[in-house]
Protein backbone atom coordinates (compact mmCIF):
# COMPACT_ATOMS: atom_id res chain seq x y z
CA UNK A 1 0.00 0.00 0.00
CA UNK A 2 1.35 3.17 -0.93
CA UNK A 3 2.97 5.60 2.10
CA UNK A 4 0.90 8.97 1.75
CA UNK A 5 1.22 12.31 3.53
CA UNK A 6 0.55 16.04 3.25
CA UNK A 7 2.55 18.91 2.24
CA UNK A 8 2.20 19.62 6.03
CA UNK A 9 3.71 16.59 7.04
CA UNK A 10 6.55 16.52 4.33
CA UNK A 11 7.56 20.01 5.91
CA UNK A 12 7.40 19.01 9.33
CA UNK A 13 8.35 15.84 9.29
CA UNK A 14 11.00 15.74 6.50
CA UNK A 15 13.93 14.11 8.26
CA UNK A 16 11.10 10.92 9.27
CA UNK A 17 9.78 11.15 5.37
CA UNK A 18 13.90 10.90 4.73
CA UNK A 19 15.01 7.71 6.73
CA UNK A 20 11.39 5.58 5.71
CA UNK A 21 12.42 6.30 1.35
CA UNK A 22 15.93 5.31 2.11
CA UNK A 23 15.25 2.59 4.36
CA UNK A 24 12.57 1.10 2.39
CA UNK A 25 13.50 2.62 -1.35
CA UNK A 26 9.82 3.16 -1.82
CA UNK A 27 8.39 6.64 -2.37
CA UNK A 28 6.08 8.90 -0.29
CA UNK A 29 3.15 10.64 -2.39
CA UNK A 30 2.37 14.07 -1.31
CA UNK A 31 -0.26 15.83 -0.96
CA UNK A 32 -1.55 19.42 -1.80
CA UNK A 33 -5.28 20.49 -0.50
CA UNK A 34 -6.22 16.86 -0.79
CA UNK A 35 -5.11 16.15 -4.27
CA UNK A 36 -2.07 13.87 -5.15
CA UNK A 37 0.66 16.52 -5.77
CA UNK A 38 4.32 14.82 -5.81
CA UNK A 39 6.27 11.22 -6.06
CA UNK A 40 9.04 11.89 -3.05
CA UNK A 41 11.81 9.18 -3.82
CA UNK A 42 15.43 8.76 -2.96
CA UNK A 43 18.30 9.49 -4.91
CA UNK A 44 19.37 5.63 -5.13
CA UNK A 45 15.81 4.89 -5.76
CA UNK A 46 15.51 7.30 -8.86
CA UNK A 47 18.46 5.91 -10.36
CA UNK A 48 17.66 2.26 -10.29
CA UNK A 49 13.94 3.59 -12.02
CA UNK A 50 15.86 6.09 -14.34
CA UNK A 51 18.58 2.90 -14.88
CA UNK A 52 15.73 0.53 -15.48
CA UNK A 53 13.47 2.75 -17.98
CA UNK A 54 16.80 3.39 -20.04
CA UNK A 55 17.23 -0.55 -20.31
CA UNK A 56 13.73 -1.03 -21.33
CA UNK A 57 14.73 1.48 -24.28
CA UNK A 58 17.44 -0.03 -25.23
CA UNK A 59 15.50 -3.35 -25.28
CA UNK A 60 12.69 -2.02 -27.56
CA UNK A 61 15.47 -0.84 -29.91
CA UNK A 62 16.71 -3.72 -29.91
CA UNK A 63 13.71 -5.66 -30.87
CA UNK A 64 13.05 -3.22 -33.72
CA UNK A 65 16.35 -3.73 -34.72
CA UNK A 66 15.68 -7.63 -34.93
CA UNK A 67 12.12 -6.81 -36.65
CA UNK A 68 13.75 -4.33 -39.19
CA UNK A 69 16.02 -7.40 -40.33
CA UNK A 70 19.05 -5.34 -38.99
CA UNK A 71 20.72 -7.93 -37.25
CA UNK A 72 24.24 -9.45 -37.50
CA UNK A 73 25.97 -12.95 -36.98
CA UNK A 74 27.53 -12.68 -33.32
CA UNK A 75 30.88 -14.45 -35.11
CA UNK A 76 31.21 -11.41 -37.28
CA UNK A 77 30.91 -8.62 -34.40
CA UNK A 78 32.80 -10.63 -32.35
CA UNK A 79 35.51 -10.96 -34.36
CA UNK A 80 35.02 -6.95 -34.87
CA UNK A 81 35.37 -6.43 -31.59
CA UNK A 82 38.78 -8.60 -30.87
CA UNK A 83 39.86 -6.48 -33.77
CA UNK A 84 39.76 -3.32 -32.07
CA UNK A 85 40.90 -4.60 -28.57
CA UNK A 86 43.79 -5.85 -30.23
CA UNK A 87 44.08 -3.34 -32.90
CA UNK A 88 44.43 -0.77 -29.54
CA UNK A 89 47.05 -2.55 -27.95
CA UNK A 90 49.38 -2.97 -30.78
Amino acid sequence: MPTIKSSTELRNNYNEISIFCNQTQEPVFITKNGQGDLAVMSIETYEKLVGRLELYHLLQEGEQAITAGKTHPFEQVFQELRNEVIGDKQ
